[in-house]
């Protein structure tokens, strides 16, 4: 195979501009011209993406959401109030902001003691408020004449709803007394451990 000259006195004609440059100055493009150094463009990055994967989509540990087991809620000191009409007895329920809806099963526990639930007390000749079947609520307070208040959040003195009641199979003796004593709570009839 014969050798090439070096062009040291050669002169080469740029694709790009069509003047005449030294033949030793002149460079090929990535687009295969042939120009002088002066004249040189790199390729542009972008014509060149590096490649991209697309962004993960799943978890590598993903837990799913859990249903929350229905808890007690602590109920204020002497939260039950005896209520007789029509010879029935009602027992309101003080528990703020309760989140609760009519038709609501609720149980109601003492104070704690090392061995369990205390029985709540009883007061006005009500005794069955510690049943362990519960109660069935509705919203709201009722009076002695029948009618319940706060049971809507349409009011704005009644949102939150902060009562509920109840009909006892126990007579109160007098009505309108409060009792229960401190600590008491309300929650589901069954307790998840």
């Amino acid at each position: 195979m014969a050798n090439r000259s070096s062009g040291k006195f050669s002169q080469a004609i740029s694709d790009r501009s069509g003047q005449a440059f030294p033949y030793r100055e002149m460079v090929r493009e990535w687009n295969g011209a042939w120009v002088h150094t002066s004249e040189y463009e790199p390729k542009q990055p972008q014509l060149n993406p590096k490649p991209h994967r697309a962004d993960p989509q799943a978890l590598g540990h993903a837990r799913p959401n859990r249903v929350e087991p229905p808890v007690l809620v602590l109920l204020p000191s002497n939260p039950f109030q005896t209520i007789i009409y029509s010879g029935t007895t009602y027992i309101n329920v003080s528990s703020p902001n309760n989140d609760r809806s009519t038709g609501n099963i609720v149980r109601f526990y003492g104070a704690t003691s090392p061995t369990g639930y205390l029985t709540i007390p009883t007061f006005d000749g009500v005794s069955d408020i510690s049943n362990s079947n519960g109660f069935t609520i509705s919203l709201g307070q009722i009076n002695s004449s029948g009618v319940v208040t706060g049971g809507t959040t349409t009011d704005a003195l009644t949102n939150p709803i902060n009562y509920f009641y109840f009909q006892s199979a126990d007579n109160a003796t007098t009505g309108g007394i409060y009792g229960g004593g401190n600590a008491c709570s309300a929650g589901p009839v069954t307790l998840q451990g």
